[in-house]
C-alpha cells in the first residue's frame, strides 16, 4: 500500500507568502519588498454637527485627499465600516492624483479603479474594516492621493474622522472617474476610510504617533498639512537613513486614556489603532491632557481623587507599552504639554502638580523605551506651566502652527533607527 501523497495545507502557503514580504497577488512586486502603511486616521462615530445626511450619502460620490508619508511602487486602501450597525455596499472605489489638496479636482489620466477580491464593488461587514486588492500605482513620499468612493445608500451608522483637517467633497451620482465635481458640496471630515498601505524596499516600516487633539491637529491650517506628525513624516523623508519610515497619524480630539469620550478611549481602540497597522515598528504615545483637565473642569476634586487619577494614568500606560512589546513594538513616551489658563479645563495647583508627577515618570528610565519631552519644547520658561505665548494658539491648551512644527522639530531620527 503506498503511503498517501502529501499535500501542503493552506497555512503553509500563507507562510510562505508572509516570509517572502510581499502577498502572493502583489503584481510586478520584488520579493524584496515589504508592505508599510503610509497614511491612516483613527476611526470614531461622527458627532451629530460632524456626520453627513443620510439623503447626502444617497446616491453619492465622495472624493477624499490625504497626504502619503512614505512612498512607493503599489498600494492598497483600506476602508472602514468600524462603527456601522449593518453592512455597507461601495458600489466602486477609486484612486488619483489630485491636482490641488483644496480641489475636487483630479488629473484624469491617472484615474485608477481599485478591486476587492477581484471585484469592483464590496460589501463591508458591519464593525470591519476592508482592504483593497494591490494595484501597481507608484506614489511619491509627501504626496497627496485622492480615494473616491460611490455609495448607492448611506450608511445606517456612519464611520468616520472628524478633525481631518483637510476637505472632502461630495455630489450625488455615480462620478467617481470625473475630473471634477460640478456642483458638490464640500465638508472638512473624513469618511469610512482608514489607510494607505504601500509596497515599499525591505526595512521599511512605520510610527504610530497615538494621541488626542494635539496630534490630530486641531488649530493647524486646513489642507495645509503642518500637524506636528507632518513635519516628522517631512524630516524623515529629507534624511536618507528613514526615508522607508511611514507616519500613521491616529489622533482623535478629545480622546482619554481612561474612558470613552469623542472616539473610544486609548485602550478601547490600541489593537484596531495600533497593533492593526501596516509594518509598525514604533509607537509614540502623546496621550493624558484630557484624563488630567476633565477631572476639574466641573469643579474641584479631593486630593485622594488627584491621587487616584495619576495612579490609573501611569497604568494605562503601562498597558501600552506591555500590548506593544508583545508585538515587537518600541513604545516612545510623549511629556505632557502645558494647560494653565485653559478655559476649557480650568486647572489649578493640584492639576499642575498632577501633570508634574506623571511628567517624571515618563521622564524616568525603565517605563517607555524612548521619551519625547514635547513639555520641555513648548513651556514657557518664566511659567513652565504654561504654553508659550508663541506657541499658544489662544486657547491656553493647543499649539499653533509654529507650535507643532516646533514639536515636530525636537524629534532625533535616532528613534528609528534600526
Amino acid at each position: 500500500m503506498k503511503p498517501a501523497k502529501h499535500i501542503p495545507s493552506a497555512a503553509f502557503f500563507l507562510f510562505l507568502a508572509c516570509v517572502s514580504g510581499v502577498p502572493g497577488h502583489a503584481q510586478g512586486a520584488s520579493r524584496a519588498q515589504v508592505w508599510v502603511g503610509s497614511w491612516a486616521t483613527s476611526q470614531q462615530i461622527p458627532e451629530p454637527e460632524n456626520a453627513l445626511a443620510p439623503d447626502d450619502l444617497r446616491d453619492a460620490t465622495v472624493r477624499q485627499i490625504v497626504r502619503l508619508s512614505v512612498g512607493g511602487t503599489t498600494l492598497r486602501v483600506h476602508l472602514s465600516n468600524a462603527f456601522g450597525t449593518e453592512p455597507l455596499k461601495f458600489t466602486s472605489v477609486h484612486v488619483a492624483q489630485p491636482l490641488s489638496p483644496a480641489s475636487p479636482a483630479i488629473d484624469p489620466s491617472s484615474d485608477r479603479a481599485l478591486t476587492f477580491s477581484g471585484a469592483s464593488e464590496v460589501i463591508v461587514p458591519a464593525g470591519a474594516e476592508y482592504i483593497s486588492d494591490p494595484i501597481d500605482y507608484p506614489v511619491a513620499p509627501l504626496s497627496s492621493l485622492a480615494i473616491t468612493f460611490h455609495l448607492d445608500a448611506p450608511p445606517v451608522r456612519e464611520t468616520g474622522h472628524p478633525g481631518s483637517r483637510a476637505t472632502s467633497w461630495y455630489v450625488h451620482g455615480n462620478l467617481v472617474a470625473s475630473a471634477t465635481l460640478p456642483g458638490a458640496n464640500h465638508v472638512d471630515h473624513w469618511y469610512q476610510i482608514a489607510g494607505v498601505d504601500v509596497l515599499a524596499a525591505s526595512g521599511a516600516a512605520s510610527v504610530v504617533a497615538l494621541g488626542d487633539s494635539i496630534t490630530d491637529g486641531h488649530a493647524t491650517t486646513t489642507n495645509g498639512n503642518d500637524r506636528w506628525t507632518d513635519v516628522l513624516a517631512e524630516h524623515l523623508q529629507a534624511s536618507p537613513a528613514t526615508r522607508d519610515v511611514g507616519v500613521l497619524n491616529e489622533g482623535i480630539g478629545g480622546n482619554h486614556l481612561l474612558t470613552d469620550g469623542l472616539g473610544p478611549s486609548v485602550l478601547a481602540r490600541f489593537d484596531r489603532d495600533v497593533l492593526a497597522q501596516t509594518g509598525v515598528h514604533w509607537l509614540i504615545v502623546f496621550e493624558g491632557v484630557n484624563d488630567l483637565g476633565g477631572v476639574t473642569r466641573n469643579g474641584a476634586a479631593s486630593a485622594a481623587d488627584h491621587s487616584a487619577l495619576v495612579r490609573r494614568i501611569l497604568s494605562a500606560y503601562q498597558q501600552t507599552i506591555v500590548r506593544a512589546h508583545a508585538h515587537g513594538i518600541r513604545v516612545i513616551g510623549a511629556t505632557i504639554t502645558p494647560f494653565a489658563g485653559s478655559d476649557y479645563y480650568h486647572p489649578g495647583p493640584a492639576t499642575e502638580a498632577d501633570r508634574e508627577a506623571i511628567n517624571s515618570w515618563i521622564r524616568a528610565p525603565g517605563h517607555f523605551d524612548q521619551v519625547l519631552d514635547f513639555d520641555k519644547v513648548v513651556r514657557d520658561p518664566g511659567q513652565p506651566d504654561r504654553l508659550l505665548p508663541a506657541y499658544d494658539c489662544g486657547d491656553h491648551l493647543h499649539p499653533n502652527p509654529e507650535g507643532y512644527r516646533a514639536l515636530g522639530d525636537s524629534i532625533p531620527l535616532t528613534l528609528f533607527a534600526r
